[in-house]
């Protein structure tokens, strides 16, 4: 038999029958539930979870889609990059934790749309931006080549410059004629 010949439920469930785990056991996945989870800020606004019985300081939520979609698969992970557990939805907790979760994914992701491109030049490799964004007028500088301009999906564009900042054009279709040469020559 090849490996062509093999369905991915003969690969996950050994020849006992069928009763071997599912899915998310076999790739080591815990998935987090409000009865069993709870969540809490610090005064520094640090978030902790005990889940399990076992409690858990300064973790830190993790979006499987952070472009599009911040409310399903949240991964919840300590400092040491060590994963606690999976949230399927926010919509599963209590309002209160999906505003707290909501806030952490904000903060973590945060990510000002592009509203207006008002200059693009580039030179030596880099590009020089000018923009209006929700977070107010922007310069910044973003490296050449390397994917530091990303289509995410076919009219929303995501820009990481040289420090890690991530900015956004939502609707690369509204773009003016100009604004969107500019910017079509960094993609």
């Amino acid at each position: 038999m090849t490996l062509k010949d093999v369905s991915v439920s003969e690969i996950l469930r050994p020849e006992d029958g069928g009763s071997s785990p599912g899915l998310a056991e076999a790739a080591q996945i815990r998935y987090l539930a409000p009865d069993d989870t709870e969540f809490t800020l610090t005064e520094g606004h640090m978030l902790n979870v005990k889940a399990g019985g076992k409690e858990h300081a300064g973790v830190y939520v993790h979006c499987s889609f952070p472009h599009t979609n911040k409310r399903i698969y949240l991964s919840v992970r300590t400092v040491e990059n060590e994963e606690i557990g999976m949230i399927r939805s926010l919509d599963e907790f209590p309002e209160e934790t999906q505003r707290m979760l909501e806030e952490q994914v904000e903060l973590r992701y945060f990510a000002p749309e592009i509203s207006k491109v008002l200059s693009v030049k580039e030179e030596f490799g880099y590009s020089y931006w000018d923009a209006e964004t929700t977070s107010g007028r922007c310069r910044f500088t973003v490296r050449g080549g390397g994917g530091s301009v990303k289509l995410m999906t076919a009219s929303r564009l995501l820009i990481v410059d040289v420090d890690g900042n991530r900015f956004i054009i939502p609707h690369l279709d509204r773009l003016s004629d100009k604004e969107y040469k500019m910017v079509e020559v960094c993609m």
